[in-house]
């Protein structure tokens, strides 16, 4: 199985995420754009096991603002690593965190809020797929 290395800012914070990501994508709601501090979120979704904290785990923090999210950064740098969505059974590991990834984006999720339109043809979901509670419903590019 293919082994991906990332790290913080900093690299106080190592990690490794094996074998494939279960989907890879983009999200625009409103909490990782002002989380990431950019108009969109490059996401890659991980089942829990195959994401482990190598080096520096007692230099991850931990922000959950909701049952959702559990956003998880180095206290060293500030530097994001990803964030664990308990209820999804999914990690998401910050496409950017992950440099030695083929990123290959399949779907926007929450395009309803975007601030920055993306025409590429691309599924354009309004919220969620319904599998993980949203709607599934597409917009328009």
């Amino acid at each position: 199985m293919p082994t991906y290395k990332g790290a913080c800012f900093c690299g106080a914070v190592e990690l490794e995420a094996t074998g494939k990501p279960e989907a890879m994508g983009y999200c625009h709601c409103g909490s990782c754009r002002s989380w990431s501090a950019g108009p969109v979120n490059a996401f890659t979704l991980w089942k829990p096991e195959n994401v482990t904290v190598t080096k520096g785990a007692q230099f991850v923090g931990h922000f959950q603002k909701t049952p959702l999210s559990d956003r998880q950064y180095c206290t060293q740098c500030g530097g994001h690593l990803m964030t664990d969505h308990p209820p999804l059974g999914l990690v998401d590991v910050y496409a950017a965190t992950l440099p030695g990834l083929d990123f290959k984006p399949g779907v926007h999720v929450n395009y309803a809020e975007t601030v920055l339109p993306i025409k590429d043809g691309l599924p354009k979901l309004k919220d969620f797929p319904a599998a993980f509670g949203g709607s599934g419903q597409e917009v328009p590019e």
